[in-house]
């Protein structure tokens, strides 16, 4: 039995995990690409290619973190009610962790906003 709720829980953890990841990097990246054009000063080609890149690495950290955090003590599954915490304590570290990497690319992007400002002021509006 513990090796079916190991299993079981393994084959409801990695599905949620690549949904989330999905869920937040199109999220991020779709409306991070406004922030681009302004940050790039409307040269469409690079500001594509950075978020691209930005994209890519969001991708291979959220998807290493989730990897990464994917062990289950077997000692730790004895019914279902443990599966449930289990998994909702690997999904909310995982959720918290996501959010993190959201705000970090705000703040990216937001300080790519600014320095633009900074290095062309004539760009600032009233």
């Amino acid at each position: 039995m513990e090796n079916s709720l190991i299993i079981t829980a393994y084959f409801i953890y990695l599905p949620l995990m690549l949904v989330l990841t999905y869920f937040v990097a199109d999220t991020l990246f779709k409306n991070g690409q406004v922030f681009m054009m302004d940050i790039f000063r409307g040269r469409l080609e690079i500001a594509l290619a950075t978020n691209r890149l930005f994209k890519v690495g969001f991708y291979l950290l959220s998807l290493g973190v989730g990897l990464f955090i994917l062990k289950i003590n077997p000692n730790t599954l004895y019914n279902t009610q443990n599966v449930v915490e289990v998994l909702s304590y690997k999904t909310g570290g995982f959720s918290i962790y996501l959010g993190a990497m959201l705000f970090f690319n705000l703040y990216l992007l937001f300080r790519g906003k600014k320095k633009t400002r900074q290095n062309h002021p004539s760009t600032q509006q009233g």
